[in-house]
């Protein structure tokens, strides 16, 4: 059987796997709104990049492994909303986050619709809405990672049961009762009768 479709379990002594920190990207150009951020997530075990500007945070993002992307709307280079489009179309998995003082109902639809942000937040924030809202991103990008990979295996499989119903026609045939019971032939229960003795 191929080793690669099998996943194998941790033995029931075994220590949980830790999961590895979460990575967040804060971008803005205002050093008192990163350092507000930096103390509002420092005790919470991520690993917090910033970035003053999107230019600055595009560059590190080709050599920095990133979870999920926090930016301002209202920056100087480029808006929010183009930042996060780019980083949509760049890093489709990274989970993107608004947060601005300058919130009004179009720039909101245009940062869902453009950037697909997973939240818009205004400032000044509040904490724990902050927290819980990165909590409940990285656990929905966690599902959404765990479902891509369950996707993949099952494809795997099936290309496998295909190659071998294409060898053994008739292999994955099974007959099964009104109850769920397989139904043997003739020819499968005088098999098992020469084997068994």
């Amino acid at each position: 059987m191929n080793a690669a479709l099998h996943a194998v379990p941790n033995p029931p002594d075994a220590e949980p796997i830790a999961a590895p920190k979460k990575s967040i990207l804060i971008v803005d150009d205002e050093e008192n709104v990163r350092n507000a951020l930096r103390r509002s997530l420092r005790k919470e075990g991520y690993t917090l990049h910033f970035a003053e500007g999107p230019a600055v945070a595009l560059e590190m993002l080709k050599h920095t492994p990133v979870d999920l992307v926090v930016s301002d709307h209202m920056m100087p280079q480029m808006s929010g909303i183009d930042f996060l489009t780019l980083v949509r179309d760049r890093y489709p998995d990274m989970v993107r986050l608004m947060v601005t003082g300058h919130a009004d109902l179009e720039t909101a639809i245009k940062a869902i619709n453009h950037g697909e942000i997973h939240r818009f937040l205004t400032k000044p924030w509040d904490d724990m809405e902050l927290k819980v809202t990165l909590f409940l991103a990285f656990e929905r990008q966690d599902l959404e990672r765990e479902n891509r990979k369950l996707i993949a295996q099952v494809r795997r499989q099936q290309i496998f049961i295909g190659a071998i119903e294409r060898e053994h026609p008739g292999l994955m045939q099974v007959l099964r009762d009104k109850s769920g019971a397989i139904v043997l032939g003739d020819e499968e229960l005088a098999q098992l009768q020469t084997e068994n003795g």
